[in-house]
């Protein structure tokens, strides 16, 4: 009996002390690693501050060519490729998003972002040295490449170091940044042509970058992070790309230069089908698709990335459209319809800020969301129907209620996606969102720009600016854009209503979950 317990304690000794060479020696040997200590809460703070500006960066270019592109139309006499100078930006960031989520899941957020900030930096260099539409087109494309994926990497920070139920505070940095971002794009935009060169639009973020980098190189040292290898699916990011750029194309050139039955149209309506089913069949079939199969399959974040999506590209549409609405129907300046909409980024960030605080501390979190989606939707719709009368103390009462009613939806949507998946997929999750965003923000543009193409003066001469992207359309053409926001803001306030309320996780998981 002795010789059995002997042999016994000998075995779980020995049990003990031999790693399992069934695993992963790659496992193995992070399991031996000791674990980094925990962050601050002002290490966090830094950390997530320092991200700020990635995220500033990449959002701004969403809406700071706004009230530029009639400057940018006279300087190369081409008004008709402009919807190409937004859009081609959109597309690019779409298509790549993804893959950054994979390849910062596989290498670190650092690394990821490094190359993004590289990349865009290229771009914007490319953009502001253009000497034609088609090399400035080519340069947003770069520098949308390299957008996407500062946004997402800035974004995949967050998860890493917090758990859910604390997210929510730190994502009030996020949301600052990227609705200031918003908000000050087309201001910022306006006043450079205003007063300085069309051009500094793009050199003025190079510096910015630069010191970007200093901080991530400083600042992600010590951050967790918990890796797992991915296949990159360029396939279907090339299919995305080229799948949009058709649906593209056919909307701006449909109505306007062709009609919308000719062979034309038809031919890249066609090819956009064709290639979106090929994507399809690509998600479906291929080893680990571009956007995971595993996160869509969850109803909470299928939920979350409509809510998502929906919201921030009704706001985007927002920021790209009153400007439009303000010069061509009201007559304002590109100075003043820019910074108009201030007021929609600060109470937009307040109201973000304040709600974050309380998500992580009540049980039903999507009371306060719902509640004040409501007062945007209406102020969305009252919009639209007071467009032909509108005062400027009644607009920028219109936009404080979008602002307010908005805010809490943002964070909300973050922390519930976040909660609701594995933190080895968070890179992916994230990515797969702001894919979402980015892909629903641009064909919401590019519908609502058709819309807009398609009701010109008839008068116009084909070249002018009046027959332009920013032509001076009617007030009832920006009225049928303002009521197609509410509702595609409807679409996210039904998602959240829909969305399921898990309860927020209190601790951040070990790789293993």
């Amino acid at each position: 009996m002795n010789d059995e317990r002997e042999g016994a304690a000998y075995l779980r000794e020995t049990a003990i002390a031999t790693p399992d060479l069934s695993r992963p020696i790659a496992y193995a040997t992070a399991d031996a690693q000791a674990q980094p200590e925990p962050l601050t809460h002002g290490e966090k703070r830094i950390i997530v501050m320092s991200m700020m500006l990635p995220v500033f960066l990449g959002s701004v270019d969403q809406s700071i060519l706004a009230s530029a592109l009639p400057t940018i139309g006279r300087v190369f006499g081409d008004v008709n490729e402009l919807p190409w100078v937004i859009t081609s930006y959109l597309i690019a960031a779409t298509a790549l998003t993804p893959l950054y989520g994979k390849f910062a899941d596989i290498h670190g957020r650092r690394a990821s972002l490094l190359i993004a900030l590289m990349i865009y930096m290229t771009g914007a260099f490319i953009s502001a040295t253009a000497s034609s539409m088609l090399m400035l087109i080519c340069g947003r494309v770069v520098q949308g490449m390299g957008g996407g994926g500062m946004i997402s990497s800035a974004q995949m920070v967050l998860g890493d170091m917090a758990p859910p139920k604390e997210r929510a505070k730190y994502y009030t940095y996020f949301s600052i940044a990227f609705t200031t971002a918003g908000g000050c794009g087309p201001a910022l935009g306006g006043w450079i042509c205003d007063h300085w060169y069309w051009w500094m639009i793009f050199i003025w973020k190079i510096p910015f970058c630069i010191l970007t980098i200093v901080l991530a190189l400083k600042t992600l040292q010590r951050l967790p992070w918990h890796g797992r290898p991915h296949r990159l699916d360029f396939i279907g990011a090339i299919l995305v790309m080229a799948a949009s750029s058709s649906f593209m194309l056919a909307l701006n050139l449909g109505g306007v230069h062709y009609p919308w039955l000719s062979a034309p149209v038809l031919t890249l309506l066609g090819a956009a089908l064709v290639l979106g089913a090929g994507f399809v069949v690509r998600l479906l079939t291929a080893v680990e698709p571009l956007i995971p199969i595993a996160i869509l399959s969850d109803p909470a974040a299928r939920l979350t990335i409509a809510a998502h999506s929906f919201g921030w590209g009704s706001i985007v549409c927002l920021n790209i459209f009153l400007p439009m609405y303000l010069q061509s129907a009201l007559g304002w300046s590109a100075t003043s319809s820019g910074l108009s909409l201030m007021i929609l980024m600060v109470t937009l960030n307040i109201s973000a800020g304040l709600s974050s605080q309380v998500i992580g501390r009540v049980r039903h979190y999507k009371l306060l969301p719902l509640c004040f989606l409501c007062i945007g939707l209406g102020a969305v719709v009252a919009l639209a129907l007071s467009a032909e009368a509108m005062s400027s103390l009644r607009f920028e009462i219109i936009l404080f209620l979008i602002g307010i009613g908005f805010g809490p939806t943002a964070p909300l949507t973050q922390v519930a996606l976040q909660n609701t998946v594995a933190i080895h997929n968070l890179g992916a999750a994230i990515g797969t969102m702001n894919f979402a965003r980015t892909l629903m923000g641009t064909m919401l543009i590019a519908g609502f720009g058709a819309i807009v193409l398609a009701h010109a003066p008839v008068g116009a001469a084909p070249g002018s600016l009046g027959h332009a992207f920013l032509g001076s359309a009617s007030v009832a053409t920006f009225k049928t854009v303002f009521l197609a926001i509410a509702g595609t803001l409807t679409i996210s306030f039904l998602a959240v209503i829909l969305l399921e309320e898990k309860p927020l996780g209190e601790t951040l998981p070990g790789p293993g979950r």
